[in-house]
């Protein structure tokens, strides 16, 4: 008998995608997925020949060995990503919905493809994944009332910071968990009614970002600025959450968040949001991934921080700006 497994990022994004994903189509199914940074996540899955595997936001190019193993051995594969993909396979097994636009999240991919039928719970991921103005506009085009969309915002946000961390023990609830419940709900509104696991995410997350906040920059410049966190698990959940406020806070300056890793750091990038684009293009300097708007570096070593602040100071924010 045939098995589905969906693959996800553990982040908001990843989640939302797949959550809409299960809701169109019930029915048995195994999970794949892991925190932020799992991203290779294809290599493990045990799919063979008619077996469906379904894949939302991670990178089809950190991937394309498992990917083209699992069609090699008859997995039907459906693909929807925004990462930088590399040339895409191309075989009847094949689905593919990749768009690397600085305004497309994985959500989006998925509810368009759905034509607009969990749009809420798009609305989440969109909103974790730090695109306030391209889930703006899409709930205005829905019929969405202010006080749901600051709902669904907080819940976005939530979902994605509960993302970071190195292990699970580091963050409030291991994402896998946290998609068995999210799953239960049709509306994203009745998980944010009924689901106690909500508030104690945000407690945990107003409590890091006291600490975050206070870290001054290690540079500054008219572009942009690049801080260090210490080496803690406070630091490892924030990361990302710390960049994403910088990046909203100040639109037209991009970010840098490094956080400590032993001998090594671990870096989010924002470019600004009012110039989208350029995130990717650095990090890949430094073995790095990600897309235009947001990237990261799993592993810088500490004697090319100097490096990586230049070329952070260095680099030319674009203006390529796509609408959803």
């Amino acid at each position: 008998m045939a098995t589905r497994f969906d693959v996800c990022n553990g982040d908001a994004d990843g989640l939302c995608a797949a959550v809409q994903w299960r809701l169109h189509r019930p029915g048995a199914v195994r999970l794949v997925t892991g925190l932020k940074r799992d991203i290779a996540l294809l290599q493990g899955v045990p799919a063979g020949t008619g077996d469906e595997v379904n894949v939302f936001d991670i990178s089809m190019l950190r991937n394309r060995a498992g990917l083209l193993r699992l069609l090699d051995e008859g997995a039907h594969v459906r693909y929807f990503d925004h990462h930088a993909a590399g040339e895409v396979p191309q075989h009847p097994h094949l689905e593919a919905h990749i768009d690397e636009a600085s305004a497309v999240c994985t959500s989006l991919l998925v509810d368009r493809h759905l034509g607009g039928a969990f749009r809420a719970w798009a609305l989440v991921g969109i909103h974790g994944d730090n695109m306030a103005a391209v889930a703006d506009r899409l709930a205005l085009g829905g019929g969405f009332e202010p006080g749901d969309c600051a709902g669904l915002r907080r819940l976005g946000m939530l979902i994605n910071y509960n993302a970071y961390g190195e292990h699970e023990q580091d963050v409030c609830i291991a994402p896998r968990l946290l998609y068995a419940l999210m799953v239960r709900y049709r509306d994203p509104r009745d998980m944010l009614a009924h689901e106690s696991i909500v508030d104690e995410i945000d407690a945990l997350r107003h409590a890091d970002l006291r600490q975050a906040v206070g870290t001054a920059p290690i540079w500054q410049g008219a572009g942009g600025s690049v801080r260090v966190l210490p080496d803690a698990p406070w630091s490892r959940r924030v990361q990302g959450c710390l960049a994403n406020e910088l990046a909203s806070s100040e639109p037209e300056l991009a970010h840098a968040v490094l956080a400590a890793r032993g001998e090594d750091y671990v870096v989010s990038v924002r470019a600004p949001q009012a110039r989208p684009d350029g995130a990717h293009a650095l990090c890949s300097r430094f073995g790095g991934a990600g897309r235009a708007r947001a990237a990261g570096i799993d592993r810088l070593p500490r004697d090319e921080l100097q490096r990586f602040v230049e070329a952070f100071a260095a680099t030319a924010w674009g203006s390529r700006i796509a609408t959803p």
